[in-house]
């Protein structure tokens, strides 16, 4: 549009490395990242001051249409929302697991070992609680909402892994309550809920395998 006002631009920050030395830093990326695992035994050991800050910065560096950046991400680490959150999340999961879940997605989980039952909610020492924020009388119409905050998820996880801590990435269906949990306006719709910490000393993960590289990846 001919009155459209254009954003100032800026030069980018960018080294170009040697591609020895690309090589070295995506493999060694691949390779911590590779160690990554969900968690659902959680120590109670506080996180450090601003690790969580940090990673929801990084968070936020995601793109976005329209760079409208439409998240938004609550920290609960309180004891007594904490509880409100597992007692409102295992009332909807008990009614999920017991009558609303097809049956082909609990046979498909079943070997997890996973049920209605959530007490990580509780032992985690933080629980982020990730919402979109759509059109709102205080935010504008967001675009791409879902791949947006999708990304910036992806970033949270990976920059939470790379501090050295654990996370679970849970979804409570209905999701609605967190709103009430987390005093969130209605434009602002629950996305994920993140548990974060350290592992319990005898946490153990299901013995899993990733697809292959020549799987997943293909070359045209």
């Amino acid at each position: 549009m001919a009155d459209t006002v254009l954003l100032p631009t800026v030069p980018i920050r960018h080294e170009r490395r040697p591609a020895a030395d690309m090589l070295r830093a995506a493999e060694a990326f691949a390779d911590r990242m590779a160690g990554r695992r969900s968690v659902r035994d959680f120590a109670p050991d506080p996180i450090p001051e601003g690790v969580i800050e940090a990673a929801v910065r990084a968070a936020s560096t995601a793109p976005s249409g329209a760079n409208v950046q439409p998240w938004r991400f609550v920290v609960l680490t309180d004891p007594a929302r904490k509880r409100r959150l597992r007692a409102a999340a295992e009332a909807e999961e008990r009614d999920f697991y017991q009558r609303r879940a097809p049956q082909e997605w609990l046979g498909a989980i079943a070997q997890l070992g996973t049920d209605w039952e959530k007490p990580f909610l509780e032992t985690a020492p933080a629980v982020i609680v990730v919402f979109e924020v759509h059109q709102g009388p205080h935010s504008p119409k967001p675009y791409y909402v879902k791949e947006s905050v999708g990304i910036a998820v992806g970033l949270l996880i990976s920059a939470l892994h790379h501090a050295g801590l654990v996370t679970l990435t849970h979804t409570p269906s209905p999701m609605r309550f967190l709103n009430e949990v987390c005093e969130r306006p209605p434009e602002e719709r629950p996305n994920l809920v993140l548990p974060v910490g350290y592992p319990a000393p005898d946490a153990r993960v299901p013995d899993l395998a990733r697809k292959p590289l020549d799987e997943i990846m293909i070359r045209q």
